[in-house]
């Protein structure tokens, strides 16, 4: 018999096939996209779902606003496509974003503090007969004292099979929870350590490329990506140059970083360059709707070195030339001097001569 659920929350349900994801632990990565999952050396044997019941049918994930100290039940069902019996254990996971920019959950021995703590499960393991489905219930706890804010975490089944070389391989699926704590709701984002780097041409009149490098910091407590643009320019914004396209982030979860990489070409040199780097939020809600909200720049500035050295180089002609000048006009000074003389003594002499 099916037990009786209570629940003290609203939930944003999406009508659509079922989220399941799969990738073998050995390989350390759990996708948490939605679609069937297919494991790296073929198809798992099971298939999970989210169970139907008040929160809807065919949900593509879980999607729950709960406030602090509620509960809510739900749950998971897990079907057996193979011929032989499957043992599978079942746990909670939490959420976070890959280094590639995907949703992930951590391992079973990583430790859980947020929505991989809260979710329980009836069970620890299950047996699935062949072509049957089990249903697992779970529960969702939330501490009162839990922050306001989007979490992200998972219910995830798992089957250890002996690998090469005696090694065990641990296939996964699960379905992604996005939990969302009722209270004040401020997404926000800043961009931290932006620098500049200048690769200069031979031709100080020529023109180089840049690389802005910066880091994106979710700041605030919702789920949110960002479009974001970057430029380089000379003071007063004088010879402007802008990157190319640039992709948006992935959804960071709060607290989470996101570093970035632009090159900008054809770029002037100048006494100082200023990079100028310009992120637009954008918040995903329970309908899945997107929201800018206010721009968020930073700048950093470099010197041309090549025009630098151009500069120093000229200046040093420069005052060589006017030293070398100085000299060879005291020199010639010094000549006529001695040249106008000379004429005088022979003068002189001349006269004595005639006197005698």
């Amino acid at each position: 018999m099916r037990p009786s659920r209570t629940r003290t929350t609203t939930a944003a349900a999406h009508v659509a096939q079922a989220t399941v994801l799969a990738l073998l632990a050995a390989l350390c990565f759990l996708g948490v996209g939605a679609g069937p999952a297919a494991a790296a050396d073929g198809d798992v044997p099971w298939t999970v779902r989210t169970a139907s019941n008040d929160f809807g049918a065919g949900r593509q994930n879980y999607t729950y606003t709960v406030n602090p100290g509620g509960q809510l039940e739900d749950g998971l069902v897990v079907v057996n496509n193979g011929t032989t019996p499957l043992d599978l254990a079942v746990y909670a996971a939490d959420g976070f974003t890959t280094k590639a920019g995907q949703l992930d959950l951590v391992t079973k021995d990583a430790k859980s503090t947020r929505v991989g703590a809260w979710v329980h499960t009836d069970r620890p393991d299950l047996t699935v007969e062949p072509g049957k489905s089990v249903e697992v219930p779970f529960s969702i706890e939330v501490p009162g004292d839990a922050a306001p804010g989007d979490y992200l975490g998972g219910v995830v089944t798992s089957l250890t099979q002996a690998g090469d070389a005696g090694a065990s391989v641990d296939r996964r699926l699960g379905i992604r929870i996005r939990l969302r704590v009722g209270g004040p709701l401020r997404p926000s984002l800043s961009v931290q350590d932006v620098h500049l780097r200048y690769a200069d041409t031979l031709n100080p009149f020529g023109k180089g490329d840049a690389t802005v490098t910066y880091t994106i910091r979710n700041t605030g407590n919702a789920i949110l990506g960002a479009r974001q643009t970057a430029s380089v320019a000379a003071p007063f914004g004088a010879m402007r140059a802008a990157a190319g396209h640039i992709d948006d982030t992935p959804q960071l979860l709060p607290g989470e970083t996101w570093k970035v990489t632009a090159k900008v070409h054809e770029v002037a040199p100048a006494l100082r360059t200023t990079a100028t780097v310009t992120v637009v939020p954008l918040l995903t809600d329970a309908a899945s709707s997107t929201a800018p909200l206010a721009a968020v720049s930073a700048q950093a500035w470099t010197v041309p070195w090549a025009l630098l050295v151009l500069a120093v180089v000229v200046c040093g002609l420069v005052v060589a030339g006017g030293l070398a000048l100085r000299r060879r006009r005291r020199i010639t000074a010094r000549a006529d001097a001695a040249r106008g003389e000379e004429p005088v003594e022979q003068t002189s002499r001349e006269r004595e001569t005639s006197d005698q």
